[in-house]
């Protein structure tokens, strides 16, 4: 299955919203900021441990995107909780 998602795009334009950079973010994550700008603007996948670090930082659910995504495609999503 293929998402439209584009992860990458999301977070971006929520630094720009909270007026943040990617190196702010960077610094928050403990990861280098010119690969972390890479990885944001060139790919649409990323590790759900980076992930889950970036929701933090950002207080903000990136997961539930997908989440949402799979209860519109699972017809017992309901038995799945």
């Amino acid at each position: 299955m293929h998402s439209d998602i584009h992860i990458g795009k999301m977070i971006v334009e929520k630094l720009k919203k909270d007026d943040r950079s990617i190196a702010w973010l960077a610094r928050h994550i403990n990861y280098d900021d010119g690969n972390l700008s890479r990885l944001l603007k060139n790919n649409q996948h990323i590790h759900t441990e980076m992930l889950l670090r970036i929701s933090i930082a950002l207080e903000e659910d990136f997961f539930a995107h997908y989440s949402e995504i799979i209860k519109k495609n699972c017809k017992n999503y309901s038995e799945m909780q």
